[in-house]
């Protein structure tokens, strides 16, 4: 044995030929703070023991490394500049110390090599994988950059513009892409991977390949001449803008690092990358994406451990077909758990398999499904116009029209046909729980299931828990929600629950800016071009539907009067009684036609003006920071409340729920995280310059308590490294 520490180990093979194996305590391989100690302890051994005449880099584990520890980054990166910077160098003195051993190294790949892990390979000489692996550079999906080295060897290895195309877009490669570019040196089965590459290594070992041309090719400058290099970066730089966008900085910061550390060797290469990594790091964009991965752990984590409390479900049901029961239907078809979908009218029924059959057909032609596999996804949902069958159903979710009646009514029927063991959910998007709950006989077995539209493509489900909701009946829920595919976040009961709550006050900020004089069209720019959402909030009451938001808002207003009712005739009311219902009949703030894709396509309509003249105040021409404090303002606050009042259970799921249910912008990371960023007492003072608009504009107390403590609402997760 040449080195032993806790992740990793260095010994013998046979003569002159040596191992460092990864092995740490875990499911996992990651290059935490105290794995990149201990290779830097077994290179030091290495560099010491003159018999090694080559060395294999191999994982005990099914992938190799999955990348670096990212539950310490947001520790690292709350360090000051020169500190980060300091380490940062360090950790490339040590994978410097692998790529510059006085012998031929070869990495041996299985599964991810990802991140850290990439990194560490390319600083090998030769790279070997087996048909299972997967290797890339993700930094810049978590607004970083690589940091090892990834923007200074993967250039020299594979060509700039494949390296900036990867580097750009996070994107991994699987084993046969990695050989044709040139990422991995030989592709074999899983059980061969081991002899093949102690052949490479004894190859080596002997001169047959040459080890050293390749390491020089690493740490010399990039082989472009000016004319090349100026087409390449330019070209790079004009699609990483268009794809990427203003908010998002990690890719083009990659693409400057790369075009600026081209003419330079290997350690002058490696003090570019430092001084960009650092900036990224020091960037909000970082910290919120960072925060949302965190985040996104820890929801998995507590589905996981609902997974194992909670029964299994092996068939499901849904209540009312057409889009939004045929979403549902092919979402748990699609991950096994065939399903029976109910409705009383055929016509709605022929909707909801359409739906799932056009999904499906999507999955078809992109190639991620076969014929067989669609057919058997088809065959396991069950149409029909009775209950028959649905006795042997674990969980059934209801998704008939959004009216209290009618769906007690329904809850109520089919409750009587099911096992006293089965669940029983409402795809409510407002509808108080505990008020559906009063007419069922086992409100412990039931609950609310709230999908979001388009169910295929939205990532959260709400489940609400009512005030007689069995922590098994939530248990349960939860893991068929995460064994659909989706974020499942628990929420307590109320009107609107936790999403919808905090939508309609930011719809309400809105029509007060209208009822005070701003451009609708203006509002929609600024929130959609600055603030980053994915829909200004005109554009997106005409998808929700104005007669849906009409309605959900007077449903509002009674659980919430104080803050919710209105005393004026608002915008909605006007489109509403002039029956432009938006998408859905082609009218509503703006009109929409049909593109080439089948899909709706926005204009402004000059109509619009003179119907919203009665109730627009006379024109105001609102500052960007101006429209967007008055929009957000009112759904900060009600966020706010909701974790206060206990509706929500943490910040991290309260911001993961409006990434994923609402579209709030990823790079700001959530309604916490925002605030975080631009410091509590910062928001107090700008949201009390506003307090005259109304009650939802006050900000709740224990954001007050919060701000004047000087507290945050992450300071433990940044503080976690």
């Amino acid at each position: 044995m040449i080195y032993q520490g806790d992740t990793l180990s260095v010994r013998y093979l046979e003569d002159g030929l040596a191992e460092l194996n990864l092995d740490a305590p875990g499911s996992v391989n990651k290059f935490d703070l105290a794995t990149l100690e201990s290779l830097n302890e077994a290179l030091n051994a290495l560099s010491q023991k003159s018999d090694v005449k080559a060395l294999l880099l191999t994982s005990a584990k099914p992938a190799f490394v999955v990348g670096a520890d990212i539950t310490e980054f947001l520790g690292l990166f709350a360090k000051p500049e020169e500190e980060l910077s300091n380490w940062v160098t360090h950790a490339n003195d040590i994978f410097n110390k692998l790529e510059d051993l006085p012998f031929p190294t070869v990495s041996v790949i299985s599964g991810f090599a990802l991140g850290g892990g990439c990194e560490c390979i390319l600083a090998t000489d030769f790279r070997i994988a087996d048909s299972t692996a997967r290797i890339g550079l993700p930094e810049t999906k978590l607004g970083i950059m690589p940091g090892f080295g990834g923007t200074v060897r993967m250039p020299r290895l594979v060509g700039a513009d494949t390296a900036m195309e990867l580097i750009t877009a996070g994107k991994e490669s699987k084993a046969d892409a990695a050989l044709k570019i040139g990422l991995v040196d030989a592709v074999t089965a899983p059980d061969d991977l081991r002899d093949a590459a102690i052949a490479l290594a004894k190859q080596a070992i002997e001169g047959k390949l040459d080890w050293q041309s390749r390491r020089a090719q690493k740490k010399a400058p990039l082989q472009l001449n000016k004319i090349e290099a100026t087409m390449s970066f330019t070209m790079a730089k004009g699609m990483v803008a268009r794809v990427a966008g203003p908010h998002y900085p990690a890719p083009m910061t990659a693409v400057v690092a790369i075009e600026e550390a081209s003419r330079s060797d290997r350690d002058s290469a490696l003090l570019v990358e430092n001084k960009h990594f650092v900036k990224l790091a020091k960037n909000d964009v970082t910290q919120a994406l960072v925060g949302i991965f965190l985040n996104d752990q820890y929801l998995k984590s507590k589905a996981k451990k609902a997974a194992k409390e909670g029964k299994p479900t092996e068939r499901g049901a849904v209540l009312g077909a057409g889009i939004m029961g045929g979403g549902i239907a092919y979402q748990s078809a699609s991950k096994g758990v065939p399903v029976l979908m109910k409705d009383i009218s055929q016509a709605s029924l022929e909707t909801g398999m359409k739906e799932a059959s056009k999904l499906l057909n999507k999955q078809l032609e992109r190639g991620r499904l076969n014929g067989l596999k669609m057919a058997e996804v088809l065959a396991s949902i069950t149409p029909s116009l009775h209950y028959a069958g649905i006795e042997q159903s674990d969980v059934v979710v209801e998704a008939v029209v959004e009216n209290p009646k009618v769906k007690a009514a329904v809850l109520s029927e089919v409750e009587a046909l099911l096992p006293e063991g089965a669940v029983l959910t409402s795809n409510t998007s407002t509808i108080p729980i505990d008020l559906l709950a009063k007419s069922l006989k086992r409100p412990e077995n039931f609950c609310g299931m709230h999908f979001f539209n388009p169910v295929h493509r939205m990532p959260l489900v709400e489940v609400i828990r009512g005030k007689d909701t069995s922590e098994e009946t939530v248990a349960r829920v939860v893991a068929y929600a995460a064994k659909m595919g989706k974020s499942p976040v628990v929420v307590n009961d109320c009107p609107g629950f936790f999403v919808n709550r905090v939508l309609f006050p930011y719809f309400a900020g809105f029509s007060m800016l209208l009822r005070d004089g701003a451009d609708f069209t203006k509002v929609d720019k600024v929130m959609e071009k600055k603030f980053g959402w994915p829909m200004g909030p005109a554009y997106l009451l005409d998808v929700v539907g104005i007669d849906t938001a009409h309605h959900a808002q007077a449903v509002m207003a009674e659980g919430f009067p104080e803050r919710m009712a209105k005393s004026y005739r608002d915008a909605v009311d006007v489109m509403f009684e002039s029956e432009r219902f938006g998408q859905k009949n082609g009218v509503g703030f703006y009109k929409y036609s049909v593109d080439r894709k089948g899909k709706p396509k926005k204009d402004v309509d000059a109509d619009v003006a003179g119907l919203l003249s009665s109730v627009l105040g006379s024109a105001t021409d609102y500052s960007d920071e101006e429209i967007i404090n008055r929009m957000m303002v009112p759904m900060i606050n009600e966020v706010v409340r909701c974790l206060e009042e206990g509706i929500i259970a943490t910040p991290q799921e309260a911001d993961m729920a409006l990434v994923y249910g609402l579209g709030f912008p990823p790079f700001r990371g959530g309604v916490f995280r925002y605030l975080d960023t631009i410091g509590l007492a910062n928001y107090v003072a700008m949201a009390d310059q506003l307090a005259n608009l109304g009650p939802a504009y006050e900000v709740p107390q224990g954001l007050r308590d919060k701000a004047a403590k000087g507290e945050g609402y992450f300071d433990a997760q940044r503080q976690s490294a």
